[in-house]
């Protein structure tokens, strides 16, 4: 089967939410692709003053874009340098964490839920017989202890997955980012960008590789990845004798934390299929006329898709698409307020 269907999928799943600092809307669509591999988060109340928001654009199949979309905000959540006010770490040492949590046979049984894949033993989907719920609080609580298993020497996937997550608190966001999904903010119309592409071309990634002992084969990574950072693709960081940061391919994700200013009208998060169609100021500016007349953010999101599908298959606009869309509220200011 070719990776592309003969028609796209173009039912979009969406949501919105808001609190009363922020409004948001979220849409995914497969489009052309024979599988839905992108994962998403949206948590507007991550704690009583955090809000979350990540995209996860995964590759070789859907397991660990979806283990991201599970467990990284939780591993924020509980990383002491978060108690600490110190999101930019605890973002950070989560990303490398996906990558020991996939490892074992526990690792190896959350990736056959979330990638529905057949237990050989029982002949059934393994979700059906064991899955933590959602909303269960021990989740939170548990330090991912090593379970016994057939698996217990699983080095983990060899599919993989970007990260662009946005942690706004207060005045500020922290993105985080590994890969080349994007998170953009508009500034007074303006785009700019909060995040990085990691692309196997640019020099402090090139060097990285090389240094590794990978190679560089018509702007893929082992003549197989179109990015340089990555959770998940285990076999491309086996080195024993480098750490985390310094394998071929990294899970470590570049930060960046910013001081929100009034003139900042709304961030966007979005996997590579929609920066494939778009530049930044483009989406920025499609965004802006759409809110005109739009109010529900995640229908803004459905159009941005609409606007980028490729009408045939092959090429830009076939990529799978997820889109997140963050409105800052702005403050209440009335005839009383610049009075004295």
């Amino acid at each position: 089967m070719g990776i592309y269907l003969s028609t796209p999928k173009t039912d979009k799943t969406s949501e919105d939410g808001e609190n009363e600092k922020l409004r948001y809307g979220v849409s995914s669509m497969q489009g052309w692709r024979t599988s839905m591999e992108d994962a998403h988060a949206a948590l507007l109340d991550l704690d009583n003053s955090t809000s979350f928001f990540g995209v996860y654009d995964g590759h070789g199949g859907q397991a660990v874009s979806k283990f991201c979309a599970k467990f990284l905000h939780q591993q924020v959540l509980k990383h002491e340098a978060y108690s600490a006010g110190d999101i930019g770490t605890a973002a950070q040492k989560s990303f490398l964490r996906m990558d020991e949590m996939m490892c074992g046979q526990r690792g190896w049984r959350e990736l056959a839920i979330l990638g529905n894949k057949m237990d050989q033993f029982s002949g059934m989907i393994e979700g059906l017989i064991w899955s933590p719920r959602s909303g269960n609080l021990k989740a939170l609580e548990d330090d991912w202890s090593t379970e016994e298993g057939p698996h217990s020497n699983y080095d983990g996937p060899t599919c993989g997955s970007t990260a662009c997550v946005a942690i706004i608190r207060n005045n500020q966001v922290v993105v985080a980012n590994a890969g080349d999904s994007r998170c953009v903010i508009s500034r007074n119309g303006q785009a700019c960008n909060l995040s990085k592409d990691h692309k196997p071309d640019l020099e402090v990634e090139k060097e990285r590789i090389y240094k590794a002992g990978g190679y560089i084969h018509y702007g893929r990574v082992n003549g197989s990845l179109n990015l340089a950072r990555a959770i998940g693709d285990m076999e491309l960081k086996r080195d024993k004798t480098l750490p985390p940061e310094k394998q071929i391919l990294t899970a470590n994700p570049d930060i960046n934390t910013v001081e929100l200013c009034e003139d900042d009208d709304f961030l966007v998060l979005a996997c590579d299929g929609i920066w494939d169609c778009m530049t930044s100021q483009q989406l920025v500016d499609f965004v802006h006329e759409q809110l005109k007349t739009e109010s529900k953010l995640s229908t803004v999101c459905e159009k941005v898709f609409d606007r980028c599908l490729a009408p045939t298959s092959g090429g830009e606009g076939c990529d799978n698409m997820t889109m997140i869309l963050v409105q800052f509220k702005k403050p209440e200011s009335g005839p009383s307020a610049s009075q004295p």
